[in-house]
């Protein structure tokens, strides 16, 4: 059975049924620069990261067409089903546009530790990147009983497009058709499925709520949404406001627990030192599952510095300042954006060490290593507030 420690959601898909388990803190990774496609992904155009279409008539698994799309600015994650009543007065409140119920849980699909999202495919569309919300052959194939996965996992994760990939919980032996690689865009989660998949898995019903909230006060609707929903939920934020370039004028702190220390930076750097030549293991975060992936090596290292990261790389961008690669400095963090399902999401991210040079876990069949930094999809570096990064670590 997976061990939910470190997770944003609690929930564990057991050898043979879904079960619940006590909340934990946030997040899985979000793994590195992807290598190829599967070759069963190798058509032309968005295409390729989907599989052929189920033989159910189209008339059985109806999708409603996208008409908007909104932006997910907050994860509840509670260890029970939430009541209708909270999701309506949550969408009531002032600024929030969209608020969409979710089946969630963890497990292991094909033995790789996942967040799945039991969904609506005609509403939770929305909440997703746009090449992902605009596909409805997508969205089909989920209903149809697909299950769709992150582009990283499909590729650094190696479960492979249109393959049946085996899912704790599930019966029988042939588990679950990967029907499309496309990233939902929100950290915490790896897979989705269609709320009727999720019930014939037996997955805890309705126990999450994604909001959309425009442009309310986020640590306002924070405060607010706790009030309403179980105590012992978990509230992440999948957006942050302090992402100020320095070159537009801002001026960054350098001290009061906003910025890091030079002895936090050098014991950071120093232990992930100390796991160079590991390999790569998808949601590796420690010796124990043999290898790390390229947040689980950050997590590991600043939290041997008393730093607590959230656990995966977009969640890990947003835990500080934005700046230019110019201005960065031993013990920043640099990023990039890889992944074509999901433009401008944070799918890799490293540790930089000045001169040129970073640590990293580049992606499967690699090790932990020291490299220089490359530019291709860099997405900027950042200067880690630490009370921040606690923040968002729940």
């Amino acid at each position: 059975m997976f061990k939910a420690r470190g997770r944003t959601v609690p929930m564990v898909i057991g050898v043979s049924a879904v079960t619940t388990l006590a909340l934990d803190v946030a997040v899985l990774a979000i793994r590195s620069a992807p290598q190829a496609p599967p070759a069963t992904a190798a058509q032309a155009g968005s295409a390729r990261f989907l599989a052929s279409p189920r033989s159910a008539p189209a008339s059985a698994v109806p999708v409603a067409p996208l008409k908007s799309r909104l932006t997910p600015h907050l994860l509840v994650a509670a260890p029970r089903p939430i009541p209708p009543s909270v999701s309506a007065k949550v969408a009531g409140m002032k600024g929030v546009r969209g608020v969409e119920t979710v089946d969630a849980a963890r497990g292991r699909l094909a033995g790789k530790p996942v967040t799945v999202f039991g969904v609506d495919p005609s509403t939770f569309r929305r909440y997703t990147p746009k090449p992902t919300a605009q596909s409805d052959a997508l969205w089909r194939n989920v209903a149809a009983g697909d299950i769709a996965i992150s582009f990283a996992l499909g590729t650094d994760g190696g479960v492979a497009l249109g393959r049946h990939a085996p899912l704790d919980g599930t019966a029988g032996k042939t588990g679950l058709r990967v029907g499309a690689l496309a990233t939902m865009g929100m950290g915490e989660v790896d897979a989705v499925v269609s709320r009727q998949t999720a019930r014939a898995l037996g997955m805890p019903v309705g126990n999450a709520l994604l909001i959309s909230a425009g442009k309310s006060d986020l640590r306002k609707l924070t405060r607010s949404v706790r009030r309403l929903v179980p105590g012992e939920s978990r509230l992440v934020p999948l957006t942050n406001d302090i992402r100020v370039p320095v070159d537009t004028g801002g001026q960054l702190p350098d001290a009061r627990g906003q910025v890091l220390t030079a002895l936090q930076i050098r014991t950071a750097i120093e232990a992930a030192e100390s796991k160079l030549g590991m390999p790569y293991v998808w949601g590796g975060e420690s010796d124990a599952e043999g290898g790390y992936d390229c947040s689980g090596i950050l997590q590991y290292a600043f939290g041997r510095a008393g730093v607590r990261l959230p656990r995966v790389a977009d969640d890990q961008a947003k835990a500080g300042w934005k700046i230019p690669f110019d201005q960065a400095r031993r013990g920043d963090l640099l990023t990039w954006a890889h992944d074509p399902t999901a433009p401008g999401y944070i799918s890799h991210i490293a540790l930089y060490l000045g001169d040129g040079k970073m640590l990293a876990a580049p992606r499967r069949g690699t090790v932990v290593r020291i490299q220089p930094v490359y530019f291709r999809n860099f997405q900027g570096a950042i200067r880690i507030n630490p009370r921040l990064a606690g923040r968002l670590a729940g």
